[in-house]
C-alpha cells in the first residue's frame, strides 16, 4: 500500500477503534447510572451515517473522525420534561457524575492492557540488546565496542531492544548521565556511563538519539545462504563462509560488505572476496551483477543473504501475559507522566510533541511490522488519549472532574460563569498543543533530523 493511503487507512483504525472505545466507556456508566443517552458519535460534524436503536439513543458515524462524544440528556442545554428529570445528567448525585466522566479514561486504560495482553500471548517480537556505536558517538566516547550486549539501563535489567531503547529513551529527556552495564564479545562484563549531560538543551528526542550513536548492531559478516545461479554460487560461495575482505578492504560486520559490494562494482564488476571456511582461509573471483530484489530500485548483487538478527520473543501463558500487561502500562504510565512533567519544567523540548500527522506514520509503520506490534501501538496511544482527558483542562474530562472536585469541597456546583470562561481557556490551551504538535510533524516532514 502507498505510504500516504497506508498512512490515512491505520489513522482511522486507531482513531475508530479508540475513540469508539472511551466514548463507550462513558455511554455503558451513564446507562447504568439511569441517564438518558440521546447520541453517541464517532467524528464530529454531519453525520455520514445513523440509526436510532431501540433504547431510542441515535447512534452516529460523522464526517471529522478526530475524535467523538455521548450526548445525554441535560437540563443546562434546555427544557427539560418533568417526567424525565430522573434521567437527567445534573440531577444524579456527584459520585454517579464522576464514574460516568472518569469512565471514558478508565475504559481505555482497560483498552490498553488488554492490547498489551493480548500481545504478549501472541508473542511480542523483538531483539536482543546487541548494540554498536556511531564512530565519534556519545555512545562511541562512553566505551560502547561493537557486539556489547546491554544487561543493565540506568540499574534495570533488560533483556530487549526495545525496553534497553525505552530506558534510553527517558533518560535522553532529561540529559542526565546515564549508568549501563554491557557483555562484550570477549564475554567480559564493564560498567560504562553515557554522558548524556553533554547533549545541548531544546531538541528533540531523534536529535538526541543521532548524537547518542547507538543502534542495534548489524549482523555478522557471515553467509546465511547463497542464491543459486547468483555471482556468489557460481564463485563457489556457500553458507556459512564468514567475509573477511571485499577487494582488499576488511570488513566488520554484514553492512560493510554491501555497502562494499555497490561501491566497488561500480567501478569494475569484478571482486575480489576473501572468506574463511570452517577455520580455512580462501579466495573467490565474484562478478557482480545488477538486480532489482523484493520491487527495490536495481543494484550490485552477489546473491548472498545476512544472518538473522538474534530474536528475543516475549512469549507467555494468558496469566504471565496479563501480569506482564500491567507491568508494562505502569511503567508506559510513568514514562509518560515523567515526560509531561519534564515538558512542563522545561526539561525536555516540546518539539517532542507529536500530532495526527506523527501517529498516522506510526501506526503505518506499526501495522507493517506485525500484529504485535500494532497491538502495542494501540496500546500505547490508548493510554496517552487516558492521560490526555485526565488533564485538569477545562473541555476534558479532567477538566469536568476538576470541577467536581471543587463541588465536592465547597458543597455547591461551580457557577456557570466559571465553567464558561474555564471552556474558553480549555478550548485556547487544546487549539495551542494542537498547533504545536502539528508544527512539529510538519518540521520533521521539510527537516528532518
Amino acid at each position: 500500500m502507498n505510504p500516504f493511503l497506508g498512512s490515512v487507512f491505520w489513522l482511522l483504525v486507531t482513531l475508530g477503534v479508540l475513540v469508539t472505545f472511551h466514548e463507550f466507556g462513558h455511554y455503558w456508566v451513564a446507562r447504568r447510572c439511569g441517564v438518558k443517552v440521546l447520541r453517541f458519535s464517532i467524528g464530529f460534524g454531519r453525520a455520514v451515517w445513523k440509526r436510532i436503536g431501540r433504547d431510542g439513543t441515535e447512534y452516529q458515524i460523522a464526517a471529522i473522525p478526530l475524535g467523538g462524544y455521548v450526548k445525554m440528556l441535560d437540563a443546562r442545554e434546555g427544557e427539560i420534561d418533568p417526567a424525565q428529570r430522573h434521567l437527567e445528567f445534573t440531577a444524579q448525585p456527584i459520585w454517579k457524575r464522576i464514574a460516568i466522566v472518569a469512565a471514558g479514561p478508565v475504559f481505555n486504560v482497560v483498552f490498553t492492557i488488554a492490547a498489551f495482553w493480548l500481545m504478549f500471548l501472541i508473542g511480542r517480537t523483538d531483539y536482543a540488546p546487541i548494540v554498536t556505536a556511531a564512530p565519534q558517538s556519545l555512545a562511541a566516547q562512553a566505551g560502547i565496542q561493537p557486539g556489547d550486549r546491554l544487561l543493565t539501563v540506568g540499574g534495570l535489567q533488560v533483556s530487549t531492544w526495545s525496553d534497553s531503547y525505552d530506558a534510553i529513551a527517558n533518560a535522553l529527556l532529561s540529559r542526565t548521565p546515564l549508568a549501563v552495564t554491557v557483555l562484550g564479545t570477549d564475554r567480559k562484563e564493564r560498567s560504562l556511563v553515557l554522558p548524556l549531560n553533554r547533549l545541548p538543551a531544546g531538541e528533540d528526542l531523534g536529535q538526541y538519539s543521532d548524537k547518542l550513536g547507538l543502534s542495534p548492531a548489524p549482523p555478522p559478516p557471515v553467509v546465511a545462504s547463497v542464491t543459486p545461479g547468483d555471482p556468489a554460487a557460481l564463485a563457489g560461495l556457500q553458507a556459512g563462509d564468514r567475509i573477511l575482505r571485499v577487494d582488499g578492504n576488511a570488513v566488520k560486520n554484514f553492512d560493510d560488505v554491501g555497502a562494499l559490494i555497490k561501491a566497488n562494482a561500480a567501478k569494475s564488476p569484478r571482486l575480489s572476496v576473501d572468506a574463511e571456511r570452517q577455520g580455512k582461509p580462501m579466495s573467490f573471483a565474484v562478478t557482480a551483477r545488477m538486480k532489482s530484489e523484493q520491487g527495490q530500485p536495481l543494484q550490485w548483487i552477489i546473491g548472498i543473504s545476512a544472518p538473522p538478527a538474534e530474536a528475543a520473543i516475549q512469549h507467555y501463558g494468558p496469566a504471565k501475559a496479563f501480569t506482564e500487561s500491567l507491568a508494562l502500562t505502569w511503567q508506559r504510565t510513568t514514562d509518560t507522566f515523567g515526560m509531561v512533567s519534564k515538558m512542563v519544567t522545561g526539561q525536555a523540548s516540546t518539539r517532542n510533541l507529536s500530532g495526527v500527522i506523527g501517529i498516522a506514520q506510526v501506526a503505518n509503520a506499526a501495522a507493517q511490522m506485525g500484529l504485535d506490534r500494532f497491538l502495542e501501538f494501540l496500546g500505547l496511544v490508548s493510554l496517552s488519549l487516558a492521560i490526555i482527558n485526565l488533564l485538569p483542562i477545562p473541555v476534558l474530562d479532567g477538566g469536568h472532574l476538576l470541577y467536581y472536585l471543587i463541588e465536592l469541597i465547597k458543597g455547591s456546583p461551580v457557577s456557570e460563569r466559571t465553567m464558561i470562561a474555564g471552556q474558553y481557556v480549555g478550548i485556547a490551551l487544546l487549539v495551542t498543543l494542537m498547533g504545536l504538535a502539528f508544527y512539529n510533524d510538519i518540521h520533521r516532514i521539510i527537516l528532518p533530523s
